[in-house]
């Protein structure tokens, strides 16, 4: 069995996924390879997108929150059958004889997609008769996002079974649900001590440790909370930001806190699962993937307002099962210290989120689908 999982440079979550499943593969012999669906459009084709979403998403989230609640307008009509192509559909139909040449020239046997573009575009592909390659969706959010319902995958993994009938309400047969959870990689499923983790990373062990996690893209609004929580905590904690691959951002905070060395910034870095390890609280907009990654390794979790739209449902998940703090997406710095601080004085609020964090998350998930895929198109090569 040869497998090519697809995933799309917008965002990180969606290429950690991938490459969590990836990773069980390879370590399983199964033959695997994982790509950038727009790479194989052109890569200029995977710059623009890129560009696109993370200037849309840091510099005018609101507009993305916009463009997000149209998506979900077309996707209700869809469900109703009116069967309005979205343009995202017909962006994506653009490269499809390029996908359907590279999956040809692959060989592969089965695809696995934790993002809705190649999705998109393989589903044109079948119903146009020029593939019949299989192929599994894997959603990396806590909500079915706009146009899944367009994708005709034989199998959907949703992240938790309370989302089954938002998924099955937009069309998509509860049959083909597996309720698999959020792949994450084995390190997120590791936990080692504090003290361990603090000396790995070359940090003292002599304060409580506050983890900010800008995404990989390195989201704003850090100035603001960095202060608001070194003030609460009474400067008593040792803040790290974990900055992402905004060098803008990290210069201007260096600047900033440059005389303040209990606050240490952090460039992109593949140790975030030690980071986690290592902190007291984690604080992360709420990403799928990254709050998951959280939560199965069950560390106390604030989120930071989100970037509108699939952020905002994510939120609303985790804070209403008490798998996280969430002050609201409005929250200023000092509202997400005080938030903060409550939760970290109350050693009991901390766990009862830590026992509501393992009982909603699946951290074998990679496993499962990975055992599903070999062992179901072993038997069902053609379904």
């Amino acid at each position: 069995m040869k497998v090519l999982i697809l995933s799309c440079n917008t965002g990180e979550g969606h290429n950690t996924a991938g490459k969590a499943i990836f990773e069980k593969f390879t370590e399983m012999g199964v033959e695997c390879d994982f790509e950038d669906t727009l790479a194989i459009a052109g890569m200029k084709v995977s710059r623009a997108v890129n560009n696109f979403y993370v200037g849309i998403t840091t510099s005018v989230p609101t507009v993305f929150g916009m463009m997000y609640s149209i998506g979900r307008s077309v996707s209700d009509l869809n469900t109703k059958h009116l069967h309005i192509q979205s343009p995202v559909y017909a962006a994506n139909t653009l490269y499809r004889k390029k996908l359907a040449k590279f999956i040809r020239d692959g060989g592969y046997d089965v695809a696995v997609m934790p993002h809705l573009f190649p999705a998109e575009c393989l589903t044109s592909l079948r119903r146009r008769g020029i593939t019949d390659i299989p192929f599994v969706c894997v959603a990396t959010d806590y909500t079915c996002i706009p146009f899944w319902e367009e994708t005709k995958p034989d199998y959907f993994v949703i992240p938790h079974p309370a989302l089954a009938d938002d998924f099955s309400s937009k069309n998509i047969p509860p049959e083909r649900l597996l309720h698999f959870g959020i792949p994450v990689a084995e390190r997120f499923r590791t936990k080692i001590g504090r003290s361990e983790a603090r000396v790995r990373l070359g940090l003292p062990d002599d304060k409580p440790i506050l983890l900010l996690m800008s995404g990989s893209m390195g989201f704003g609004g850090l100035e603001d909370m960095t202060r608001g929580l070194y003030e609460r905590f009474e400067r008593q904690v040792r803040i790290i930001i974990l900055c992402g691959r905004n060098s803008a951002m990290k210069s201007h905070l260096s600047e900033v806190f440059q005389d303040t060395p209990d606050i240490i910034l952090q460039p992109f870095t593949d140790k975030v699962s030690l980071f986690m390890d290592a902190a007291d609280i984690v604080f992360t907009k709420p990403g799928g993937l990254t709050s998951t990654e959280a939560a199965v390794k069950n560390v106390p979790l604030v989120h930071t307002p989100p970037i509108p739209g699939c952020e905002t449902i994510n939120a609303e998940f985790f804070s209403s099962r008490g798998m996280s703090v969430c002050p609201g997406a409005d929250a200023d710095g000092k509202a997400i210290a005080d938030a903060a601080y409550a939760l970290w004085s109350d050693t009991e609020a901390q766990r009862r989120m830590l026992m509501a964090q393992r009982e909603n998350t699946v951290p074998d998930s990679a496993d499962r689908i990975c055992r599903f895929i070999v062992e179901h198109y072993s038997r069902n090569p053609s379904k």
